[in-house]
């Protein structure tokens, strides 16, 4: 038996219900970002310790569970679950 998760004053079955900070879904995540492949956008990433990086980037190339993006001739990669827990959020396009 598993035991419940405490969040404040409400008890969760897992972690999943903390981390989830969009509405979105994994579709919807997937097709935002294969519309933005090839544009240039703004990406803010949580770095962790409070350390967020805004950079300028390309999104390169689009796969089933990871995208890529080129910054000053850098190539990084990143899922779309950090789109969906907020470790990566896309700032403009």
């Amino acid at each position: 038996m598993f035991k419940k998760l405490k969040h404040g004053n409400k008890y969760l079955n897992n972690i999943g219900d903390i981390m989830k900070r969009s509405n979105l879904n994994l579709a919807d995540v997937k097709n935002n970002v294969k519309n933005l492949k090839g544009e240039s956008v703004w990406l803010a990433i949580n770095r962790g310790r409070k350390k967020i990086e805004k950079v300028s980037a390309t999104i390169k190339d689009i796969y089933p569970s990871v995208f890529t993006i080129t910054t000053n001739g850098s190539l990084q990669t990143f899922s779309y679950f950090d789109i969906m827990c907020g470790n990566v959020k896309i700032l403009q396009s």
